[in-house]
């Protein structure tokens, strides 16, 4: 169930992405000759119009074929014809660049949506970030846990909502994030009883935990990260504006987080244990999916700004390279050489294929 609904996830993304090239080729009248969903070789196709809608065996992504993205090549195949004014690359470079520029546009549009459907039915929130509105059924909740560590080994898990926490001497009294970090720190020996609440599963559950010393600062920890949590449900005018935000938010947090993954890598300090592939991408969706319909929907916008993002990356074969040498174009007044861009364009291709089978062969790994 989980791998079905990790594809039906990955085919609004890149439909929604491909339909932004495609839509603003056809607007600015550039022949469209086909829209692909996943990578060759071809499962089957039918032509509708000019253009060709084909699905691919690799579910990994997809493509628009534009008539004139490879010059040299359409040049040897199909020569001058009366379509010539109808090439991408015989169109104004601003047009160009709004074509490259729309999927991932589209991708932020979508995220856009999500959080703001999300907030009409009821969007999990942090009661530190909701000043503009009220919150109901709040809830002390597990933001993260700590791999390895004893909140870990006792099953507990992100999405789940503590109701009591006591020892064999005490019971808190206050259900919060520094009453709960204080009682830790005053019991560091003692077994800790947390009765939690899970997804949909209304059951309650039971995670024993003993502290363990922090290596940072020392003192006893479970290994959790917490906030209080509710659900905001807005009005439709309401959940626009604090989707647009929150996808803001996502964007400005994405950004960072990727900025500073690239300079760890390049400082030799990177790790793949903070990057996720296809295969544990899967196991997400699924937990996902356990908390409720609204966790899918912002998990889904969160891929779809990670998705834009990458996208925007100057490095071959991304939208952001091929910008990036539109740019190039503009400022030198002429065309860079078809063959340099192909090849560039083709081992860009080469080596993100080469790295996310690397970060798969980690996601396997990761599940024994």
């Amino acid at each position: 169930m989980n791998i079905i609904i990790f594809v039906v996830i990955l085919l609004v993304l890149v439909l929604v992405h491909e339909f932004g090239h495609f839509f603003s080729a056809k607007k600015f009248g550039i022949r469209v000759d086909e829209f692909g969903f996943g990578f060759p070789p071809k499962l089957f196709g039918f032509k509708k119009g000019e253009t060709e809608y084909s699905l691919n065996l690799l579910p990994l992504g997809g493509f628009v074929k534009i008539f004139g993205e490879n010059p040299e090549l359409e040049q040897a195949q199909y020569g001058a014809g009366p379509d010539e004014d109808r090439k991408f690359y015989n169109k104004p470079k601003w047009k160009q660049a709004i074509v490259l520029f729309a999927g991932v546009f589209m991708n932020f549009i979508l995220a856009w949506i999500l959080f703001s459907v999300g907030f009409m039915s009821g969007l999990p929130t942090s009661v530190s970030s909701s000043s503009n509105y009220k919150l109901s059924d709040v809830n002390l909740t597990v933001v993260s846990v700590l791999p390895e560590s004893p909140a870990f080994n006792a099953l507990l898990k992100s999405g789940d909502k503590i109701i009591s926490v006591k020892s064999l001497s005490e019971m808190v009294d206050q259900i919060d994030p520094d009453t709960l970090k204080s009682f830790i720190v005053s019991h560091p020996k003692e077994e800790i009883e947390i009765e939690y609440l899970r997804g949909k599963d209304e059951g309650i559950h039971i995670a024993k935990v003993r502290p363990a010393q922090s290596s940072i600062d020392g003192e006893p920890m479970i290994g959790i990260s917490m906030d209080m949590i509710g659900l905001a449900k807005l009005p439709i005018f309401s959940a626009l504006k604090e989707g647009m935000a929150l996808t803001f938010f996502v964007t400005k947090g994405t950004v960072v987080g990727l900025y500073t993954l690239i300079i760890d890598g390049l400082q030799g300090k990177g790790s793949f244990s903070s990057v996720t592939g296809p295969v544990g991408m899967v196991g997400i969706v699924g937990d996902a999916y356990q908390f409720g319909f609204v966790y899918l929907l912002s998990f889904t916008a969160l891929i779809s700004v990670n998705l834009a993002i990458i996208n925007l990356l100057p490095f071959p074969a991304l939208d952001g390279g091929r910008l990036f040498f539109l740019l190039i174009e503009k400022l030198k007044g002429s065309r860079i050489d078809p063959k340099f861009a192909n090849t560039a364009n083709l081992i860009g291709f080469g080596i993100l294929i080469l790295l996310m089978l690397v970060v798969t062969y980690h996601d396997v790994v990761k599940l024994f």
